[in-house]
């Protein structure tokens, strides 16, 4: 077993567990900042859900109430907390059973159950001789504004550029929707649609292309539609795949590449919402300030911020980071419990950072594999768009603050005005109201006699 899980996890380290002698020897690492996402989670929503009504088949019964971090979520975490322990440990970062003096160390989470358990967990393996306050803000399940991707200032014009780039992600809209085609197919054949409660009173089918954005301030970006549902199931078979430890999903065995594929289409739905520029300036500026703010606090050695997958696709879109495409996961980019991570290095003179994606293998997240430095997480490089590395990989801190104070202009040269409230659909020539379907996902040009789907309400014609 440990054989394969040195060989599942070689390709990806080129950073952080494989530095080498003489590396050392020319840096010394001095702070680390961690931009977490939460570990394995119950579905969103439960009970009558959209997702349980899909299929006549019985979901994982899962470990934690809706949206709250599972059992596994958190043995994983505490597991990844135990490998960065050992690894801040080899670095000299830390001393082991290292006590936290003043504010050498802090951990931050959003005030969701799942951010604040998964800091809680890390915090249990990366120090387990102390006990370790996790700040957050806000009473249980709140969204703290830190973390909560949304828009902080809004104009009209604003809100036209965001959505004009909206429109042009993935090649437009006609082409990733054709895209996610026979994904959709694929998960209706997996979920045996055409029986389930939903047939009854809904549709067979999932569909798109009444897909709509609502950009407004003081919220998330939105999307309604037909593609939300097929990025709650997508979530949902996700987090089975996880828990079961099975590969196959209600009898159907997959492949990593269907899996995969079923990722994307809720990688699609976080993509569209929370990664053109013009949005993630605005969405990510209290997260960028603060990660910004921390890799230039002196007396700071390690930070764990704890949040969402949308929290690392829009500081990631804001800065230019380039996301690896991911090794040994199902999800292309920001895998579950995935963590963003900040080495700074000072060579003496100078100070440097190393920017990392660190997550654990599929593998390790259904085996519940135990992490060390013989046995650690993937870890990939994330490369800067418009900076140069220099020899050892490491970004100059004075051009990595640069790319973030550029990124905090942009949205301080965004005006706060008054807007007209508008939702924008994919085809601007056909509104939300005038999009009808049948019960088997075809779409009708004026209402039938029997049940039609109007803009994803159903309606009975008599």
């Amino acid at each position: 077993m440990l054989a394969a899980i040195l060989t599942l996890c070689g390709t990806g380290l080129l950073a952080q567990t494989k530095r080498s002698d003489d590396f050392r020897a020319k840096y010394e690492l001095k702070e680390v900042v961690v931009m977490s996402r939460h570990n394995i989670r119950s579905p969103i929503s439960s009970g009558s859900a959209a997702y349980q009504r899909v299929t006549p088949h019985t979901w994982f019964a899962w470990t934690s109430p809706n949206s709250q971090l599972s059992l596994r979520g958190g043995v994983l975490e505490t597991e990844m907390g135990q490998f960065f322990r050992k690894w801040v440990v080899e670095e000299g970062l830390l001393p082991d059973n290292y006590r936290p003096e003043g504010d050498e160390v802090l951990f931050y989470a959003n005030s969701r159950q799942r951010t604040f358990a998964t800091a809680k967990y890390f915090s249990a393996g990366f120090l387990p001789f102390a006990n370790v306050e996790i700040t957050h803000k806000y009473e249980e399940d709140k969204m703290d504004p830190v973390f909560t991707p949304q828009f902080t200032k809004m104009n009209d014009a604003y809100r036209e550029q965001v959505l004009t780039e909206m429109q042009a992600m993935h090649g437009g809209p006609e082409a990733w929707m054709a895209a996610q085609q026979s994904t959709l197919t694929l998960m209706e054949e997996v979920l045996d649609m055409a029986h389930s409660p939903a047939a009854a009173n809904d549709t067979t089918h999932f569909w798109y292309d009444d897909t709509q954005f609502k950009i407004e301030k003081g919220d998330e970006p939105k999307m309604t539609g037909g593609y939300t549902l097929a990025n709650s199931v997508a979530d949902a078979l996700v987090l089975q795949c996880y828990e079961s430890e099975d590969f196959s999903a209600f009898g159907h065995a997959l492949t990593m590449e269907q899996w995969r594929d079923i990722c994307a289409v809720k990688e699609v739905y976080d993509g569209l919402l929370f990664t053109t520029h013009a949005a993630a300036v605005n969405l990510a500026y209290p997260l960028v300030s603060r990660i910004r703010e921390e890799l230039n606090n002196s007396d700071r050695k390690f930070m764990f911020l704890c949040g969402h997958d949308s929290n690392l696709a829009s500081i990631c879109a804001a800065l230019g980071f380039q996301f690896p495409e991911t090794e040994n996961a199902l999800e292309l980019h920001t895998p579950i419990g995935s963590k963003l991570v900040f080495e700074k290095w000072s060579d003496g003179t100078d100070d440097y950072v190393a920017v990392n994606l660190v997550y654990q293998a599929v593998q390790q997240l259904q085996g519940r594999t135990l992490l060390s430095l013989d046995v650690p997480p993937m870890v990939l490089p994330v490369t800067v768009e418009g900076l140069t590395a220099n020899a050892d990989g490491l970004y100059a801190l004075s051009d990595l603050d640069a790319r973030m104070a550029e990124a905090m202009a942009d949205y301080d040269a965004i005006e706060d005005a008054q807007t007209t409230v508008r939702t924008v659909s994919q085809s601007e020539t056909t509104s939300q109201s005038a999009v009808i379907y049948n019960l088997q996902g075809q779409r009708l040009d004026s209402l039938q006699r029997g049940v039609n789907i109007i803009g994803g309400t159903k309606t009975i014609v008599k």
